[in-house]
């Protein structure tokens, strides 16, 4: 399986880093954190860029409002030094999953396996 991850980092920019992102990584990079989902935040030694080497895809929804708040210099601690106090009412972020097998589909949608049944419905006319 590692080889098999290897190639695909190597031919692939959707996968984790690509080469170019590993090597500036390693050479300019410190990592910062990592959330639960596996994705690693990292800071330019000087503190000017900030980026994320995600664990699999590439899907900018994947990453929390707190980690997001922190790679776009909406605050300069990260969760993992300050995290955001989170109201008794929010719910837990989940990725986007519009266009995948888990996606919403409301009642009625022509897409769920029971779709529902259609309303008598009788179109007006006028007089």
């Amino acid at each position: 399986m590692g080889v098999i991850n290897t190639l695909l980092r190597a031919v692939t920019w959707w996968n984790g880093a690509t080469l170019n992102t590993a090597v500036y990584t390693w050479l300019k990079g410190r990592k910062v954190g990592e959330d639960e989902q596996g994705n690693r935040f990292y800071e330019s030694r000087d503190g000017k860029r900030r980026w994320v080497i995600y664990n699999g895809e590439a899907e900018a929804s994947r990453i929390s409002p707190d980690w997001h708040g922190w790679l776009h210099h909406t605050w300069d601690e990260p969760p993992v030094k300050a995290p955001l106090k989170h109201k008794p009412w929010e719910k837990p972020h989940h990725e986007n999953l519009t266009g995948t097998r888990l996606a919403y589909l409301p009642p009625g949608s022509i897409l769920r396996a029971e779709p529902k049944e259609p309303i008598d419905y009788e179109a007006w006319r006028p007089e």
